[in-house]
């Protein structure tokens, strides 16, 4: 926890610089981490605006609640929203602020890991669309990110986990020995936690840093994302598979993107298997089906990286060496769910 930061915090939220504040939960950190909050910040005047939890809330309908709340109780653009929850709520209350009257001021405050480390960064802000991910949304920082790694024990074991495909993902994408991949799985996930929020959500700001609006060096956080937020999409719209979580659906992105990295860029197939091994150890592995892969193969032309009808990977030559831009065949895509599931 970074008391600093709350201190930092209450003298914003004492010094009459909002003319109101509202705050942003689901029913889950309503009930696990907003009287916690509330006793850090010793925050007495507030709107609290109550959300429905899960992606499949993350859309324009619960954007029209809370803009909504913020006329009933007269928002005006010296308003603060402060949304404390995980990567839906801070993604879309950050897109919700940024929009109402052109924009108003948003802290985030995470309260999962994959939140930490990954979401509540970056100030890309947005909802899906038709369970496609994030196709609205803009780039817009919040004033603030408070890391309170006190919320996580609120968490299931699952959910807990569930934020760890970031990290894997981070940990691919540096070149520095000590934080990448091999030096991450040889850490205890739970002890070393507060470790890991620091160092792998730094390996993101400073890449956002270089290249805020992701015209460039950005992209390479889209590692296992390209397959992977299809994968997600899917889950939601498929009577086949069960509904995945983000980090789900972005491990087995990692996985056969990877698989990719090895035919299209000779990734070592060492490190492909031994990262696949050790990924599945914290997410059980998915069956699909010849349709699904077909299904999901069609759902990648929606993402934000294409160039027109071509679609665009991130893969990587080796750890901590990732291309942009690399298109490839859709026979190399269905061979990497063969490898996903063992079948090569």
């Amino acid at each position: 926890m970074k008391i600093d930061q709350y201190s930092s915090l209450k003298e914003k939220l004492t010094s009459n610089k909002f003319s109101s504040i509202f705050i942003l939960v689901d029913e889950n950190t309503n009930k696990f981490c907003f009287d916690s909050f509330i006793e850090k910040t010793k925050i007495k005047q507030f709107n609290k605006i109550i959300i429905n939890s899960g992606e499949e809330n993350k859309n324009i309908d619960t954007c029209l609640v809370i803009w909504d709340k913020f006329n009933t109780h007269k928002a005006d653009r010296k308003s603060l929203l402060i949304n404390l929850g995980g990567g839906v709520l801070t993604d879309m209350g950050g897109f919700a602020a940024s929009t109402y009257l052109r924009g108003i001021s948003f802290i985030n405050i995470p309260t999962t890991l994959l939140g930490m480390v990954d979401a509540a960064h970056g100030g890309k802000t947005g909802i899906d669309f038709k369970l496609l991910k994030n196709q609205i949304g803009i780039f817009n920082d919040p004033s603030e990110v408070i890391l309170d790694s006190d919320y996580l024990k609120t968490l299931s074991k699952e959910e807990f986990l569930n934020g760890y495909a970031e990290v894997f993902k981070h940990s691919l994408l540096t070149d520095k020995e000590d934080l990448n991949f091999n030096s991450l799985i040889e850490l205890d996930f739970y002890k070393d936690v507060g470790y890991i929020i620091d160092k792998y959500s730094k390996i993101k700001k400073e890449i956002v840093e270089s290249d805020k609006f992701e015209s460039n060096l950005r992209k390479i956080l889209n590692l296992g994302h390209t397959i992977g937020h299809a994968v997600e999409s899917y889950s939601f719209k498929s009577s086949e598979i069960n509904e995945l979580k983000h980090g789900e659906a972005i491990t087995i992105g990692l996985i056969t993107e990877l698989y990719i990295s090895h035919k299209h860029l000779n990734f070592p197939l060492s490190d492909l298997e031994n990262i696949k091994k050790n990924v599945l150890k914290y997410f059980k592995k998915v069956d699909f089906s010849d349709k699904d892969i077909q299904e999901i193969h069609d759902l990648m032309i929606y993402d934000k990286k294409n160039d027109g009808s071509k679609i665009n990977f991130v893969l990587l030559k080796a750890i901590g060496e990732p291309f942009i831009d690399q298109e490839i065949t859709k026979e190399l895509f269905e061979e990497s769910f063969k490898f996903y599931s063992n079948s090569l």
